[in-house]
């Protein structure tokens, strides 16, 4: 069963009104999606995205005339909407990462707790799964993935040892990686701390590269702000320092007045008039409190940062 993380804290951040066009950009298994619907009156709207077609398999099963769910990335977002006639919207939720039950289904590839092939796709209808690519990628491209995206030290020698493995046998399966990179990573000095398995920065990583899960976010980030309505909120949950380090600058970017001289008396709707400000950054970063992580240890890594769209200029 999906949790969903910081539920009534996104919906709340959403400032949901009854009438107003709402989109839930990662339904996963549809618990904001749900919590949004009871909120919205007969004439608001809900529509869904997921890339996963299990979970909009899921979605469908919904039988409510205010909601509507389609199988796409976070890239489609604007050609999704335009297809159906919207053009505006009042908010916009996206919980990155992947859902418990992504994890939990052996057959995914996501976790390494127990032997599955080596998929780690979250639109299992495309792309090149991690045996595949894992089969061809080249020693520094390797080390640049698990460097750059899983934030690992070790990345020289986990790419090394996965080369050379795979020299010996294919490698098929989450355990045959998990060995591998836990052959390398497990040191005295992280067995004495207790630390995370060993491979889940490496496994992390590649499952960021291969579904380009950060360019996705690049690309969707631009397109909320494009189809908010003034007032409108965009609320994200983020699991991993990457991705909330993007939000964060990308919020706080869209909230600059930097293009005007420093101590110009002007008042909030005079500065916003002359200047490029596109969001409000509303109140602080938001972290999952002590019972929800006890209740839901994947919640622990979860920050949600929230931004108004401004009203338009002129």
């Amino acid at each position: 069963m999906h949790i969903a993380v910081l539920l009534q804290e996104a919906v709340d951040a959403l400032a949901i009104k009854p009438d107003g066009v709402y989109v839930d950009a990662t339904f996963g298994r549809g618990g904001h999606s749900r919590l949004i619907l009871s909120r919205l009156g007969e004439q608001g709207r809900l529509i869904a995205l997921d890339r996963d077609p299990t979970a909009v398999k899921s979605g469908e099963a919904i039988a409510d005339k205010r909601f509507s769910i389609r199988h796409s990335s976070f890239s489609g977002l604007r050609r999704i909407l335009q297809e159906m006639g919207v053009t505006k919207i009042d908010g916009v939720l996206l919980d990155l990462g992947v859902s418990s039950p992504q994890l939990e289904e052996i057959s995914r590839g996501f976790s390494f707790r127990s032997a599955g092939p080596l998929d780690m796709r979250m639109d299992t209808s495309n792309g090149q799964t991690a045996a595949e690519w894992l089969a061809t990628v080249t020693e520094d491209q390797l080390e640049w993935v698990i460097k750059e995206y899983g934030e690992e030290r070790f990345a020289r020698q986990i790419a090394r040892a996965i080369i050379m493995a795979r020299t010996r046998q294919p490698i098929v399966t989450t355990l045959q990686l998990a060995e591998i990179i836990a052959a390398v990573v497990r040191t005295r000095q992280r067995q004495r701390e207790n630390m995370r398995h060993p491979a889940t920065r490496a496994f992390q990583a590649i499952r960021i590269y291969l579904n380009q899960e950060l360019e996705e976010l690049s690309l969707v980030l631009p397109q909320c702000v494009e189809l908010l309505n003034p007032g409108g909120r965009l609320v994200v949950i983020s699991f991993h320092s990457l991705e909330d380090r993007m939000v964060k600058q990308f919020m706080r970017a869209g909230a600059s007045t930097d293009e005007l001289p420093r101590g110009v008396p002007l008042r909030e709707k005079e500065l916003q008039r002359f200047s490029k400000q596109t969001l409000r950054v509303i109140g602080k970063a938001i972290h999952p409190g002590e019972l929800e992580v006890t209740e839901n240890v994947r919640a622990r890594s979860a920050v949600m940062r929230v931004a108004e769209r401004m009203t338009l200029n002129g």
